[in-house]
């Protein structure tokens, strides 16, 4: 196996100060988990900045590489050439055999770039920049050096050990999932609520979820797609708890009892508290939607302040300044975009007002909602009864508890 270990670079947890250590065991916790799903055998170390995964004999590199690829939090995965601490005519002859192993064609340009975190090494960085360089185009005269904009940089870092590489495949940033807490995404099948989801996982959030469903409304199918939507996310987040909340009898009575241009911003108030009921239950610290302003109707500025009212928890809409095509591109670098396209509607489409408002006021959408008020904080505890909690994660889902099916008799009359 020509890489026995890499070399696991963080950014944003580097200024952390002194809490940087809770994130970096946040890290390692992530980075052990995928491991696990890869083939061999591995264990994770960590010094002065720097976390290092070992391969303990022969491993899958493309499989090791590609998980770590996804866990938040690491920003370079550096695959190296570890030796002994040598004095400099043996470092030198171990340096260039490296490069010359990594690059047969050595037409490019180059530099090298030393930390001598070994402070009894007996050259400083700057030294042995300038000798290994010299070196290098000694020993292969095809090279140039360019220190401006090089074609390689050959790291070279001397610790406990030495530690040789050149290469530095991205990992996605951000913060370890769960060192932020917490949170509960409203996730339908369209394009944006998954990668609103996706990014408030970046910035180390765990997911929940919850979906609305409308059956006879809305189909198998359209549950299905949410499913394999939160599946997609947790190849990123970890498993996701998703929440599948029948919302017919609710939507029927909005529907029945309030005006029809307020059907969308009524519905989404109710979705809201029921959403907000669960998180708090679950001990999730905030909302999460893919709400981006003046997208649609329910979406201007009078609408979300319509929609907030009804929320003490912090909501959270990391789409908020995005337009369409820079969610669609997120989307489909996270693999979701083909699955939200796929026609299945959800509740929302469904019930939609043919000429929502776009401009409510508060006042008057509370005024409307007294009409419901006797009867819907009990339709909200028999929709939060219908819960059913379904496990989504990239090897398929599960369902944990099976929700009530059974519709209430006058609900049911209307549905036929």
């Amino acid at each position: 196996m020509r890489y026995q270990s890499f070399l696991i670079k963080y950014a944003e947890i580097g200024i952390k100060g002194k809490n940087r250590y809770i994130f970096e065991d946040d890290l390692i916790d992530q980075i052990k988990i995928v491991l696990h799903r890869c083939e061999g055998s591995f264990h994770v170390t960590r010094t002065s900045g720097r976390i290092f995964v070992n391969a303990d004999g022969n491993y899958d590199y493309d499989g090791v590489v590609g998980e770590l690829s996804k866990v938040f939090g690491i920003v370079g995965i550096c695959p190296i050439a570890v030796c002994e601490v040598l004095p400099y005519e043996e470092l030198s002859k171990a340096v260039t055999a490296f490069f010359g192993e990594e690059y047969p064609d050595r037409r490019h340009t180059f530099k090298v770039l030393t930390r001598r975190l070994a402070k009894n090494y007996p050259m400083d960085s700057l030294e042995l920049n300038a000798a290994l360089g010299g070196d290098l185009l000694e020993q292969y005269p095809d090279l140039r050096v360019d220190v401006h904009d090089p074609e390689i940089i050959l790291h070279v870092e001397i610790r406990d050990r030495v530690y040789l590489y050149t290469h530095v495949i991205p990992g996605p940033g951000g913060l370890p999932v769960g060192s932020a807490g917490k949170a509960m995404l409203l996730l339908s099948g369209g394009i944006d609520s998954p990668v609103a989801g996706w990014m408030m996982a970046k910035r180390g959030l765990k997911l929940d979820a919850v979906y609305y469903n409308a059956p006879p409304y809305t189909s198998e199918r359209a549950l299905q797609k949410v499913i394999d939507l939160a599946s997609k996310v947790s190849v990123y987040t970890g498993p996701i708890y998703l929440h599948n909340i029948n919302f017919t009898e609710i939507q029927l009575y909005i529907y029945d009892n309030c005006p029809h241009d307020e059907l969308t911003i009524i519905m989404r108030r109710e979705m809201m508290r029921i959403a907000e009921k669960l998180a708090r239950a679950t001990d999730c610290g905030a909302l999460i939607t893919g709400e981006s302003l003046g997208q649609v109707a329910s979406q201007t500025m009078r609408s979300l302040e319509c929609t907030n009212a009804v929320c003490t928890l912090p909501v959270f809409r990391p789409l908020i300044g995005f337009d369409k095509e820079e969610i669609i591109a997120i989307s489909k670098k996270i693999d979701t975009y083909d699955t939200s396209i796929l026609p299945y509607e959800d509740c929302c489409t469904i019930f939609v007002a043919k000429h929502p408002v776009t401009k409510p006021i508060l006042d008057v959408i509370a005024r409307h909602e007294h009409r419901i008020e006797d009867k819907i904080e009990e339709m909200i505890d028999r929709a939060i009864a219908t819960d059913e909690i379904i496990m989504a994660d990239r090897g398929g889902s599960k369902i944990l508890k099976e929700r009530d099916r059974e519709l209430p008799a006058a609900m049911r009359a209307k549905v036929q």
